[in-house]
């Protein structure tokens, strides 16, 4: 069988809901191999971009309870008729690449449900909470016929603001703490957040959660109001993953965010902007490349990092040294 046909089987398999052929493709987008990489364009421009999912970015700091309350959020949708896919990001290891991919593991229950998918990647040390196929992942995930799909980022920092390029709503998930808590939260990914939902509001936690999410809507009563929110958005609220309370005020509210958006058309701008983001991002990407590709520049490249790591050069004029040549060709090619 061609590899064109090969491509059209597994095309037809992801708009049939098959979540084995879903699996197959997500794992071809993800692939680094060249070959790997012309398959995955062919297999999204075959799905094209008819099917959309509700995307809803969801990050936390450490120990919040991410995997439970994505779980119990995950089954009360699956609960009501709808079908739920989970993209949960792993944070590679640095030295060897590799990621742990425990989030299947964590949810157990959702795992074993027909109505929901769940799919670990690893960051690839990719900046940003996402991997570098997110997006084209969620893609499938869309064509795949998925209603509702939930990308959990790596955790809190100042780089994973990136997932708001793929969501239509960004969640951010948070612990009952005092204001240390307030003030180790980055203010961009505040100022990102749609929805702050403060978890593990029950037991002896409780009346600390409702204080937490008194400070928290205080704080976000202090930014400036954002253009694509109607009146009381963004917000904070309680809820209890273990117990299964708020959560359905939680997605009640999402729901009117989402539909607000939609009927205004912040929603369509939001995806063109999004679609143009990573338009930039994937053209810097292949001219890094490129530059790694080409002979040339590849050998001075080699000479310049060594001539950084002796300290005979600054990383500044040896880059310049590296770009300047480059420049110089593109000018004679455009006379």
């Amino acid at each position: 069988m061609s590899k064109t046909r090969d491509i059209a089987a597994l095309a037809k398999g992801v708009q049939a809901g098959d979540r084995r052929a879903l699996a197959r493709a997500i794992t071809l987008v993800e692939s680094g191999r060249a070959d790997h990489r012309m398959q995955a364009l062919e297999l999204l421009a075959a799905l094209g971009t008819e099917k959309q999912a509700l995307r809803i970015g969801m990050s936390g700091t450490p120990g919040v309870g991410k995997s439970t309350f994505i779980e119990s959020f995950g089954l009360m949708l699956t609960g009501m008729g709808k079908r739920v896919a989970v993209l949960a990001v792993d944070p590679s290891s640095s030295r060897s690449g590799g990621s742990i991919l425990g989030d299947k593991t964590r949810m157990d229950h959702l795992a074993r449900d027909p109505q929901a998918f769940i799919r670990p990647s690893p960051s690839q040390t990719q900046l940003g909470g996402v991997a570098r196929r997110t997006r084209e992942a969620v893609a499938l995930c869309e064509a795949a016929g998925f209603d509702v799909v939930l990308i959990e980022t790596v955790g809190v920092g100042q780089s994973e603001t990136v997932v708001a390029q793929i969501a239509d709503l960004f969640v951010l998930l948070l612990a009952p703490a005092g204001g240390d808590e307030l003030q180790g939260v980055k203010r961009g990914i505040m100022e990102m957040a749609d929805l702050i939902l403060v978890n593990k509001a029950d037991g002896d936690l409780k009346a600390q959660a409702t204080r937490t999410c008194a400070d928290y809507a205080g704080a976000l009563r202090l930014l400036r109001k954002r253009a694509q929110d109607p009146e009381g958005f963004p917000k904070a609220m309680t809820v209890s993953a273990l117990q299964a309370y708020g959560l359905q005020a939680a997605w009640t509210e999402m729901e009117t965010l989402a539909q607000w958006r939609q009927d205004t058309g912040v929603w369509a701008q939001t995806r063109q902007m999004q679609a143009n983001y990573w338009f930039t991002q994937d053209v810097r990407q292949g001219l890094v490349q490129l530059l790694h590709d080409d002979p040339q520049t590849a050998a001075r490249l080699e000479i310049a990092q060594a001539a950084v790591s002796a300290g005979r050069l600054s990383p500044s004029a040896a880059a310049a040294q590296v770009l300047d040549p480059l420049k110089d060709r593109l000018r004679k090619g455009g006379e």
